[in-house]
C-alpha cells in the first residue's frame, strides 16, 4: 500500500468518524430536548397528583362528617 493510498484511507476514516460524531451530537441534543419535555410532564403529573391527594383528603373528611351526622340521626330515633 502506497503512502497516497494510506493517506486516502485515513482521510476516509476521518470523514466517517466526523459523520459519526456529528450524528451522536445531534442525537444527544434531541435526547436532551426529550428529557426536558419528559421532566416537564413529570412535574405536571406530580402537581396534579398532589392536588388529587388534597381533594381526596377533603372528600374523606366530608364522608366522615356525614357518617357522624347519620350516626347521630340514627341514634336519636
Amino acid at each position: 500500500m502506497t503512502f497516497e493510498e494510506k493517506l486516502e484511507r485515513l482521510i476516509e476514516r476521518h470523514e466517517a468518524l466526523t459523520l459519526t460524531v456529528e450524528s451522536i451530537a445531534a442525537t444527544s441534543h434531541e435526547n436532551t430536548d426529550n428529557i426536558a419535555k419528559l421532566t416537564q410532564n413529570v412535574d405536571k403529573l406530580v402537581e396534579v397528583s398532589n392536588r388529587d391527594a388534597v381533594d381526596i383528603s377533603r372528600l374523606a373528611h366530608i364522608a366522615e362528617s356525614h357518617e357522624h351526622r347519620i350516626e347521630d340521626l340514627e341514634g336519636g330515633r
